[in-house]
């Protein structure tokens, strides 16, 4: 395998709400990346905790930008909201709960920025539009994962088949927790993936649904089978705080949402690109307005004009009050 290409820019990209008392820990992961050439955005999605106060010490880091949103967009908003105001080669999303092997972005770098990767003549690449022996571009690196549930158990996150439990229910009868999909969430993904298909839908599944649009619409995933991010589930992650409505009607009729999808592929052979819809994007603060930067990908009409006027409003806005210490 080659070296990672120099100067091959990757954002992390955290979204958090209300997660003050974990958020430092997964920044200093973040930045604590072997792979040096990565810049962390947080993004605050209107938290009214001590978020702000507790991240102002990184303000002075060249590789760290906050970003607080006036208004609560969700989780999908909040990753299409990064998306949109950063600019890298790639992207990956850390949750405020992660906690990342310290080589997890080196080695998926790696893997995207290989040149010997073929269409093996033995697989069928022309339902995909590709030739046998083809150049492919590794489009995603997924990773193993490990899960730390609240009672303490941990959880290894390995089976790379779910990839397609929405697809083919019928090869995941083995599963023991069937639908065991998530290792999707510590993805690295190429610009150009969310240049051809958009951003996350609005919905609690909406992971979920953009692995699927990938999968479908015939991107090449690579997953490496080692076990490069540890989740920690807290009483208030997403998945256990009764607060997110997760376990609800809501998500029920999210997943029948995400289903139509796998019947719109099966009828017509693609998914439709999702574009970005935030016309009521709005940013409170920002404390390195230089560092943001427009993300060319599909989104309304709306969201564009709204975005072209953040990135205005930026340069007006105050210096940051930065703690004391230097962070280099």
């Amino acid at each position: 395998m080659s070296a990672p290409i120099a100067g091959f820019s990757v954002d992390i990209i955290i979204p958090t709400f209300n997660r003050a008392h974990l958020v430092e820990r997964a920044v200093e992961a973040a930045l604590a990346q072997s792979y040096r050439d990565c810049l962390v955005s947080v993004i605050d999605d209107e938290s009214t905790d001590a978020t702000e106060e507790v991240l102002r010490p990184y303000f002075r880091h060249p590789r760290f930008s906050y970003v607080r949103l006036a208004r609560n967009l969700g989780t999908a908003g909040a990753k299409n909201a990064g998306l949109l105001l950063t600019d890298g080669q790639a992207v990956s999303f850390h949750d405020s709960d992660d906690i990342p092997e310290r080589d997890k972005i080196l080695r998926q770098v790696a893997v995207m920025t290989r040149d010997d990767v073929e269409a093996d003549a033995c697989l069928n690449w022309e339902m995909l539009g590709y030739r046998p022996g083809q150049r492919l571009s590794v489009g995603a690196v997924l990773t193993h994962h490990a899960l730390i549930l609240p009672d303490g158990r941990r959880v290894e996150i390995r089976r790379t088949l779910s990839l397609v439990d929405d697809i083919f229910p019928n090869l995941q009868m083995s599963a023991s927790v069937p639908g065991d999909w998530t290792h999707v969430n510590s993805g690295l993904f190429t610009h150009e993936v969310f240049a051809r298909h958009g951003g996350f839908a609005p919905c609690i599944e909406e992971d979920r649904e953009f692995r699927n649009r990938l999968v479908l619409n015939g991107e090449i995933v690579w997953v490496i089978p080692e076990i490069l991010m540890t989740k920690i589930e807290t009483p208030d992650s997403l998945t256990q705080s009764a607060a997110s409505d997760y376990a609800s009607a809501r998500r029920k009729a999210d997943r029948r949402a995400v289903w139509d999808k796998v019947r719109q592929w099966r009828e017509q052979g693609r998914v439709a690109p999702v574009p970005v819809d935030l016309p009521d994007l709005s940013v409170a603060f920002a404390s390195a307005p230089a560092r943001l930067a427009l993300r060319e990908m599909p989104m309304t009409d709306a969201t564009r004009a709204r975005l072209a006027e953040c990135m205005s409003d930026f340069s007006a806005m105050p210096a940051p009050r930065l703690a004391g210490g230097g962070l280099a």
